[in-house]
């Protein structure tokens, strides 16, 4: 399969569904990892059959991909092949009577609002990066921001008299999410004493929170600092990217909040998305039971 197919096949997808970089970052490596084992089969694109998607998958399995890596792989090659079959490339889709692979829905990582609370203080906010890193988190749990949209936030995407923030999501899609008073009164102070000398020389960037080099910082950069943050008040629950997202559903929905509101906050195009927090408030309010019951 050659890069020119590919390139032309994600730009399509970009163009059509608005996905991620990250999801199309992912897309790239499973069609290279496709395009590799083709070679090694002496197989043409355009000849694969159904037989041999199968045998690829089923091949995949067998190096311990996880099956949620398999699926996403599989949902790649649908698309490629439906692109083709529009380009009129190929006459017959060889994913067509492929099924989709059953997940489980694992439940996501959250923490507890003491952890929150913990978090939150660790940054020391008589440096620079300590001020900016805990409005970062401020923020962050505040509105259930993607990481990415975190970083990539933009001084004319803040209204702080109004109390929100405008972000633009997957797929492009706008969406006004509340600050909170917290997170107000840090990013005023933040904005006021921590980001100008942040921004060094580059004083007429729009990036809200610059790296340490008055630049757009990555999201890997900043997941690496929730995790020393994390180290710092001593959390030993497990953390991903998206923990203080899931923190955020999960604390609204126990604190009484209303599903679709929680949908729309965090930008869900589809309410069973959101419905998956249902679950971890559920599960939490169990532990609780059993914990504190006597009878539990």
């Amino acid at each position: 399969m050659s890069e020119q197919i590919i390139d032309r096949f994600l730009d399509s997808l970009w163009l059509e569904k608005g996905l991620s970089r990250n999801t199309l970052e992912s897309y790239r490596r499973d069609l290279k990892a496709y395009s590799g084992w083709l070679e090694l089969q002496g197989l043409a694109l355009l000849q694969v059959r159904r037989e041999d998607i199968l045998r690829y998958l089923a091949e995949r399995m067998g190096q311990g991909l996880k099956a949620r890596s398999i699926a996403r792989g599989l949902s790649c090659l649908r698309s490629l092949y439906r692109y083709l079959l529009r380009e009129n490339q190929l006459q017959l889709d060889p994913t067509l009577r492929i099924e989709n692979l059953k997940l489980g829905r694992p439940l996501p990582d959250t923490l507890t609002e003491r952890d929150i609370e913990r978090l939150l203080a660790a940054p020391d906010v008589t440096t620079l990066l300590g001020l900016r890193d805990r409005t970062m988190l401020e923020v962050l749990y505040a509105t259930g921001l993607r990481v990415t949209e975190l970083v990539s936030l933009r001084l004319t995407e803040i209204n702080l008299r109004q109390g929100v923030v405008r972000v633009t999501g997957k797929g492009n899609k706008e969406r006004l999410v509340p600050l909170g008073e917290e997170a107000i009164s840090w990013l005023q102070r933040y904005l006021q004493d921590g980001r100008a000398p942040l921004l060094k020389s580059n004083l007429f960037a729009e990036v809200v929170f610059p790296s340490s080099r008055g630049q757009l910082m990555t999201r890997q950069t900043f997941w690496h600092r929730i995790k020393a943050h994390a180290a710092t008040a001593a959390i030993q629950h497990k953390l991903s990217p998206h923990t203080l997202r899931h923190a955020f559903a999960t604390h609204l929905l126990n604190h009484g909040a209303d599903l679709r509101v929680v949908q729309l906050l965090l930008g869900h195009s589809d309410l069973s998305t959101t419905q998956i927090y249902t679950h971890v408030a559920q599960h939490r309010m169990k532990e609780l039971h059993q914990t504190h019951h006597p009878r539990g």
